[in-house]
């Protein structure tokens, strides 16, 4: 009988915000941490770190983000199991949650991390479209994550996790352009989402250089994503 040696299992997390370049344009970005130590000593990886025994998965990368990188998102989500016999030098399943925050929360929490004194210095934000060579297979995780975000904005509110509780039809249909990497039709985008009954208008108005544009908000009765049967509890941190 051959024997088989112990699995460890760590936590990561891919944790995406929108944030804009200095043309204006709205991208994805994400942060990544420097490697101190092999193996891949030297180079980008997302933020984890190890489950403990006395611990839930989701505990685990909310802590080891936190400890990372410093941010706590209020969302965190089970994104999927990576366990290839090969993806480390030893045996290691890694469990892998994903996240939404808005830049303003991300300045905020990396403001308050700074001012403590504990800001990390290995940690950098990469947007998603300028990614450095990843150890392990965090290239792989992160281009799934895009899949799932792109799979998801389809039939969920998941782009409401990038945007302040009131926004435009205007930084709406920017999150999703930058989540389908491709440019849409305003007016057809306008007549879908205001059609769709997910929307509610209020009665304030964005004003500056162009015409007033009206403020609208998500059914706050409406989960930002469907847990399924676990129910959040089991998925997310809040």
């Amino acid at each position: 009988m051959t024997q088989t040696r112990g699995i460890d299992v760590a936590v990561s997390t891919v944790i995406l915000t929108l944030r804009r370049t200095e043309d204006g344009a709205a991208v994805l970005a994400l942060p990544l941490v420097l490697r101190t130590r092999e193996p891949f000593a030297g180079q980008w990886a997302l933020p984890g770190g190890w489950l403990t025994a006395v611990e839930s998965p989701v505990d685990a990368a909310a802590r080891t983000l936190a400890e990372t990188t410093g941010l706590t998102p209020s969302y965190l989500e089970q994104l999927y199991a990576f366990g290839a016999v090969d993806r480390s030098p030893t045996r290691v399943v890694s469990i892998v949650y994903w996240a939404l925050l808005r830049q303003d929360d991300v300045d905020a929490q990396s403001a308050a991390h700074r001012a403590s004194g504990r800001a990390p210095e290995n940690v950098r934000w990469f947007d998603l479209d300028d990614l450095p060579p990843l150890a392990f297979d965090h290239r792989a995780i992160i281009d799934y994550a895009l899949w799932r975000l792109r799979n998801k904005v389809g039939y969920s509110r998941v782009a409401h996790g990038f945007l302040p509780a009131e926004f435009t039809l205007a930084d709406l249909r920017e999150a999703y352009e930058a989540i389908l990497g491709r440019q849409l039709d305003p007016a057809n985008f306008r007549r879908q989402v205001e059609s769709s009954g997910t929307l509610l208008p209020t009665d304030r108005f964005r004003t500056g250089s162009h015409r007033p544009a009206r403020l609208y908000r998500y059914n706050t009765d409406v989960e930002l994503a469907d847990h399924g049967p676990l129910g959040p509890d089991e998925t997310s941190t809040r």
